[in-house]
């Protein structure tokens, strides 16, 4: 997790593939996106940095039992809520990343904005 975290924060595409399985699935439910295998994952999560920028701040979670990441992304001054990204790991490695959109997933997780200790520069 916590290279996962790094490697994101730091907008870091090659980082993050190393961290999958080779079989890596990534999902967006309700939308149809539906990304398997470590070279489609990181071309979409490439061209998330493209269309919103390099500059996240990710807060370690849990969700159904399962590690995940409360991601936010920088929109002027502040850090807004983007996605929560519940994984599956398996030895070591991502097997899966359902991404959750819906900004409303934040608060039934008890998620508020990042917190403003965190310098913005």
């Amino acid at each position: 997790m916590d290279r996962y975290v790094a490697a994101f924060e730091r907008a870091d595409v090659a980082a993050l593939t190393r961290l999958l399985t080779a079989d890596a699935v990534l999902e967006m439910p309700p939308v149809l996106n539906w990304y398997a295998g470590r070279e489609r994952y990181g071309r979409f999560i490439a061209r998330v940095f493209a269309m919103r920028g390099t500059d996240w701040r990710m807060l370690p979670t849990a969700a159904n039992g399962q590690p995940a990441l409360a991601a936010y992304v920088r929109d002027g001054n502040a850090y807004v809520p983007h996605t929560l990204q519940v994984l599956t790991v398996d030895r070591g490695r991502i097997s899966r990343n359902v991404v959750f959109q819906d900004r409303a997933v934040f608060a039934a997780f008890g998620l508020t904005p990042f917190p403003a200790t965190v310098p913005v520069s």
